[in-house]
């Protein structure tokens, strides 16, 4: 089972004026010391997004992580090629070709199943679900973790689902043992709630575009 940090950021697209500001939010959260993070462009074409993508990997992985062999056991996984972990929003094709440790999907997206054959057994594969039933039946899949959300009110969608609040999360952590991330709303003044209510993670868009790496430093030391 793998472990999720605290905070996972999810850098999108929409949120920056142009790419170079992307970037310079990667490089920040990386500099702050988060481990794992999305990248989600729900406006771009598979060219934008794979060009983004790839300078994604440069900006915040330059050079691959040695390893010691013994360390990491036999077989090395994909992932301990990279310190940072990058998640791919949706595109399971896109992951590969810019060589991402991991795919996100959500509940209109191609199957767990179907983006688990693409991508192999390696990456991570997360999912997102909007109520009990979405999450206990994704629960049953091969995703390594599982999205309950929103949680809050939230403005990253146009159509979101609705709010589950905070009894929703604590709902979703009776229901699984996977790893469970809650997304939707949260900040700084409510993530430490979220985590008590039984999420392992919480992911976070709109309280980290602004100074990103002051932002991931005050959430991982009220996530401490």
């Amino acid at each position: 089972m793998i472990q999720l940090p605290r905070l996972y950021p999810i850098l999108d697209a929409g949120c920056f004026p142009n790419t170079d500001a992307l970037l310079a939010a990667a490089e920040e959260l990386a500099s702050a010391g988060c481990t794992l993070i999305q990248y989600r462009n729900k406006g771009g074409n598979a060219r934008v997004m794979l060009d983004q993508a790839r300078q994604l990997i440069r900006r915040v992985n330059p050079r691959p992580v040695e390893q010691d062999a013994a360390r990491v056991g036999p077989p090395a996984t994909l992932l301990s090629r990279h310190s940072i972990t990058l998640i791919m929003n949706d595109r399971a094709d896109l992951c590969l070709a810019a060589d991402f440790g991991g795919v996100h999907v959500g509940q209109d997206d191609l199957s767990v199943e179907s983006v688990r054959k693409i991508i192999g057994p390696d990456r991570w594969l997360g999912v997102s679900t909007h109520n009990p039933e979405q999450l206990a039946e994704a629960g049953l899949t091969s995703a390594d973790y599982l999205a309950i959300g929103p949680v809050f009110a939230t403005s990253s969608k146009a159509n979101p689902d609705p709010v589950v609040g905070l009894e929703g999360v604590r709902r979703a952590r009776a229901l699984t043992r996977k790893p469970l991330v809650a997304i939707g709303g949260i900040t700084r003044a409510n993530a430490a709630s979220v985590i008590e209510a039984g999420a392992d993670s919480v992911a976070v868009i709109s309280d980290l575009v602004r100074n990103p790496r002051k932002s991931a430093e005050e959430f991982f030391r009220i996530l401490r």
